[in-house]
Parts: C-alpha cells; structure tokens; sequence
C-alpha cells in the first residue's frame, strides 16, 4: 500500500514534447503530436476531445503503458524511460487506481474477494485484506452486496464495486478511462458523483477520459484533444464558465456538433458569444 503523501498543486504526472508514432503496415502513423502538460495533486484532471483523437494513448503515455516515440513522461518524480515494463507495472501496482470503461472479474470470486484481491497479490493476510475490501465497498455504498458474483450485478453496480477495486491500495492517483461509457444517464451521475466526493472530500487526484460533454462540470482542469494534439487547456475558472455556455441549449449543441466533427479550427470552445451561436 502507498505511502506516499502529495501535497496539493505539486505536479504528479507530466509529459513533455511527446510524441507517439504507430507503425501500420508499410505506413508510420503519428498519434500524438508534440503533447505537453501537467497534472497536479487535487486536480479533477478531464481529458476529452473526439472520437480517434488520440485521449485514451495519452491517458496510457502518461501510465507508462505505452512508451513515447519521443518525449519525457513523468510519474511522481519517476521517469518511465528509465524503467523495465516489470518495473513500471510494479511502480503503477501501489500509486494508481484503475476504472476501466468494461470492468474486468474474477467469475469464481465474490464481490468482496475480487475487491480484496490486488492486496492478496501485496501478500496481505485475508482478514485484513477482506476488511478493507469491506470498508472500500462501504464507501461506494455496495456493501450489502458482497457477497454477491460481480455478474449479477447492474452495469452501474459493478462500476461502483471497479471503483471500491481501484480504491483498496490507497492510490496516490485514481485514473478513469470512459468509466461512464456503457452507463445508463442516472448510474453515469452516480459513479460521477462518488468521484467527485473523492476528490473534493479527500483530495483524491482523478484522472478521466471522457467523451460525454455532460461530465466536464466535474473537471478542475481539463485538456481538448484534437488530432492528436492539446487545443485547449483550461484552468478551473474557465471549465466553470465553459460549462456554463453548454448548459444554453445552443452552446451545448454547438458544442457538441464541434466535438463530432473534430473542428480543429475552434481552439477555443466556449469562450466569447460567438461560440455558442
């Protein structure tokens, strides 16, 4: 379990100048393009932009799950370049809690087991071990169900048991990628509402990716990825007023028709009367 304490504001993950090139077939392929940026400790950090736009490699570029063609990526002061794979998933292991958009089970386990299961894995003794997977499952308020197969449960149940999961080693950073994607409206609101408690209650650090405009009124900062580059970046000040332009029928839908159609021109949605007309 992590130990590490970060103070607010302190940078907790970086990228600088990365790029990340794929090759397919015969072709290279550029994904990223010259990214840079910094999440802080306390942050809501958001991460949204259009279908194919290059979030969910940045999102993987700054775990160290996928290595830079060029470029620094930096978590709690480490650099990946310089680690293993092994080193790298063992660094993750006690610093970073996982939502995935589909969550992933142990079928033979129960809902308490498979919480419990990343501190089997730390050695932990079981009667500790379930006991904190109670206490997690207490907090998304999924208890009376632990003894439960993951399976039986909602679509919005089992994200709420995924984030009790990613909860039960402490994390420095709780990162969620699309969590909300396969979610009716009332459990995405829900999961989204537990997330943000983390974050201002406990100051827990939250990375998403997204792609619903609806969630960005979470967001104490947030980046707009377009073609695999960094459009937009906004400060909290400017997602509040940003949300607020989205909540006028018109500004969402302009909104939204920009994010489908990718428009690189608009590099600074929200902002001013023109945008939202």
């Amino acid at each position: 379990m992590s130990n590490i304490t970060v103070s607010k504001n302190s940078p907790v993950m970086s990228v600088e100048h990365v790029n990340k090139n794929y090759q397919v077939g015969t072709q290279e392929v550029q994904v990223l393009k010259d990214v840079s940026t910094q999440i802080h400790g306390g942050d809501f950090f958001v991460i949204f932009g259009p279908s194919g736009s290059g979030k969910s490699t940045l999102l993987h570029t700054l775990l160290g799950l996928e290595k830079p063609t060029a470029g620094k990526v930096m978590l709690l002061e480490k650099d990946f370049a310089q680690m293993s794979q092994d080193e790298a998933a063992e660094f993750r292991k006690t610093r970073v809690g996982m939502v995935y958009q589909q969550p992933y089970w142990i079928k033979s386990l129960t809902v308490l087991e498979n919480v419990a299961f990343p501190l089997f894995l730390l050695g932990q003794m079981p009667s500790e071990a379930f006991g904190k997977s109670l206490e997690m499952l207490k907090i998304v308020g999924m208890e009376d169900w632990q003894n439960y197969s993951p399976t039986e449960l909602s679509s919005g149940q089992q994200q709420r048991v995924s984030l009790a999961r990613a909860l039960i080693n402490d994390p420095v950073i709780l990162v969620a990628d699309e969590p909300t994607g396969n979610l009716d409206t009332q459990s995405g609101e829900e999961l989204m509402q537990l997330l943000s408690n983390l974050n201002k209650q406990d100051g827990r650090t939250i990375v998403m990716v997204t792609h619903d405009l609806e969630y960005l009124k979470y967001a104490t900062r947030m980046i707009r990825v377009v073609d695999g580059k960094i459009e937009n970046e906004y400060n909290q000040a400017e997602v509040s007023k940003l949300f607020k332009e989205m909540a006028g029928k018109r500004g969402a839908r302009h909104i939204q028709e920009l994010e489908v159609a990718g428009d690189t021109k608009s590099t600074h949605i929200g902002r001013g009367e023109n945008n939202v007309s």
